[in-house]
């Protein structure tokens, strides 16, 4: 097995959950409480990755990020090197990837925490934010769980963005999926096999633990109310 692959895998996945959580969960909580008129504009941009072609995404990514762009020039002044077919480059494609797998399910979650709890705290004075610790939060955890545990899945695994955005540099950007295509381009069956087997185990694992979850906070859901 391609180990540095892998690692590196890891540690894309692992930062990419990190910001995601970061950046999902105000969203995400935006979404479900929010009475603005256009909110389902911000959901369909929030959803798009999930039916929009990875090729495609990692195309507007690359151009987005390019040393052309605002972004690129930006990153570039302050770093000395750009962002296309980087490490960090990769960062931002898998965050902005994986993001629906990271918000959809922790709006579910807020969703689904009785209103007159929050209405309570707020005639007891408490802040939104303090509301949002103390009371949605703790009883959203599963929602949140689940959000990091897909959004790291959804990271480990992906193709099409990695490729378009980092390229395949060994030791930068060369990810556990991108050494499974090029073990199976040299013909290097049983390697791309090994390889191919701890994913699809590790993804199994992963849907399990997620749907053990889910099943669990169903069933203590009446006890919460």
């Amino acid at each position: 097995m391609d180990w540095p692959a892998i690692l590196l895998s890891l540690k894309l996945s692992s930062l990419a959950c990190g910001f995601l959580l970061l950046i999902g969960t105000p969203l995400a909580y935006w979404v479900t409480y929010s009475r603005w008129r256009w909110k389902f504009l911000v959901e369909s941009v929030v959803a798009l990755p999930i039916v929009l072609p990875p090729t495609v995404l990692g195309f507007y990514i690359l151009v987005a990020i390019g040393s052309r762009s605002p972004i690129g020039r930006a990153w570039a002044a302050w770093s000395g090197h750009g962002l296309a077919f980087t490490f960090e480059g990769l960062v931002i494609a898998s965050v902005v990837y994986s993001l629906p797998f990271a918000v959809q399910p922790m709006t579910v979650a807020f969703s689904q925490v009785d209103h007159q709890l929050i209405e309570v705290s707020s005639v007891l004075g408490a802040s939104k934010f303090r509301t949002f610790v103390r009371i949605v939060l703790p009883l959203s955890i599963h929602g949140v769980i689940t959000a990091a545990v897909l959004s790291f899945a959804h990271t480990m695994g992906e193709f099409g963005v990695v490729l378009m955005v980092g390229g395949n540099i060994p030791g930068v950007t060369r990810t556990v999926s991108i050494a499974i295509y090029d073990e199976v381009q040299s013909f290097d069956y049983a390697a791309a096999n090994r390889t191919a087997l701890a994913l699809l185990l590790f993804s199994f694992a992963v849907l399990s633990l997620v749907y053990g979850l889910n099943r669990k906070s169903l069933a203590l859901w009446p006890l919460r109310r």
